[in-house]
């Protein structure tokens, strides 16, 4: 058996394979619902056999979405569509994962195949962005509201009560979206956090809201649940969060009870500097794993069977979480089967297709 199709056990769940499908923003939602384009999306994947299925970035309040089409986690009337579609991923074999996130100052935007605009809060479809600073992304933008510390204290109740309502919904992976340049990265990264208080200047205090945050929400998790973090591995800018402050992040994050490392880079600020070529990431990922030994999954441009199984056969990561080659082929885990002469069970529906 190639290593990419032996089973993945953590601690209280099994995944089928170590072939992952990556949080995809589908911008398709209203009032942060659900619909059956979510269904679908997802479901696709769970008849494909992915070894779990992360949803996209899901608001935990309604300011927190990248934009006015992003999914929501923030009342209670979301729950029932998205236990829909858990129980479909679940009948399938796959394990249905849900990514917690708030966009913080990269929030308010229009859909990104309309325009990159950012709305200002007196605009339709836009509001007043939150973030460890008053600093926009792009000095164009409405400037951020920097939070107060009872605004930051709410916010991590408002993680817990999303990750309460994600456990009724049926989903079993629960991952922290701490990547990107969002708003929990904007408060780690020193490029962005210009804080004086106990959430800025020192390493310890621009963790300090991600802590928190992970502490909060395992109160709302048992023993059903694994909790994950991505989190960019570096800014890929001069002065900014590093390699380094990861490694150190995630041997504080293993302590506190995180079970997953997602292993993405990059995000925050506009003058990054990506050298972008296969697998690209995938070092960032290696370093934390072995200097941590912490289960860790990478991302960023691996885009065949026999790549992404010795990524895992040389123990560079424990698994593969793929995006933009699942949009282009729902049933990629087939496919890299048969490339790797792995004898994959296919659906009974789907039989007469197998050759």
């Amino acid at each position: 058996m190639s290593e990419i199709f032996n089973p993945l056990k953590l601690k209280n769940l099994t995944l089928s394979n170590r072939i992952i499908v990556s949080p995809m923003c589908q911008y398709t939602a209203e009032d942060g619902f659900a619909n059956n384009w979510h269904l679908v999306h997802l479901g696709q994947f769970a008849t494909g056999k992915a070894g779990a299925i992360i949803q996209e970035a899901t608001a935990v309040v309604p300011e927190g979405r990248i934009s006015y089409g992003d999914l929501g986690i923030w009342k209670d009337e979301h729950i029932a569509k998205y236990q829909e579609i858990t129980k479909f991923i679940k009948e399938q074999g796959s394990i249905p994962g849900i990514q917690l996130a708030h966009a913080g100052r990269k929030a308010s935007t229009d859909k990104p195949w309309i325009s990159r605009k950012q709305f200002a809060p007196n605009e339709e479809n836009g509001w007043q962005t939150v973030s460890s600073t008053d600093i926009p992304y792009l000095e164009s933008e409405h400037a951020p509201k920097a939070l107060t510390l009872d605004e930051i204290k709410g916010l991590v109740e408002q993680f817990a009560d999303a990750a309460e309502r994600a456990v009724k919904a049926g989903y079993q992976i629960i991952e922290i979206h701490a990547a990107h340049g969002y708003l929990i990265h904007q408060f780690l990264s020193p490029l962005i956090n210009n804080r004086t208080d106990q959430y800025g200047g020192s390493f310890d205090n621009r963790i300090r809201l991600l802590l928190e945050i992970v502490a909060a929400v395992k109160t709302r998790l048992d023993e059903r649940h694994s909790l994950w973090v991505r989190i960019s591995a570096t800014d890929w800018a001069e002065e900014g969060w590093d390699i380094e402050a990861s490694i150190a992040l995630v041997k504080v994050l293993k302590e506190a009870g995180v079970e997953v490392m997602d292993i993405s880079t990059g995000g925050t600020v506009h003058w990054q500097k990506i050298p972008v070529e296969p697998a690209y990431q995938v070092p960032f990922a290696t370093r934390i794993k072995q200097e941590t030994g912490i289960i860790t999954g990478s991302v960023g441009l691996i885009t065949s069977a026999a790549q992404a199984n010795e990524i895992v056969e040389r123990n560079q990561a424990d698994f593969i979480l793929i995006g933009r080659a699942f949009l282009d082929d729902p049933h990629l885990v087939y496919h890299w089967a048969k490339d790797l002469s792995v004898d994959l069970a296919w659906p009974h529906q789907y039989e007469r297709a197998k050759s």
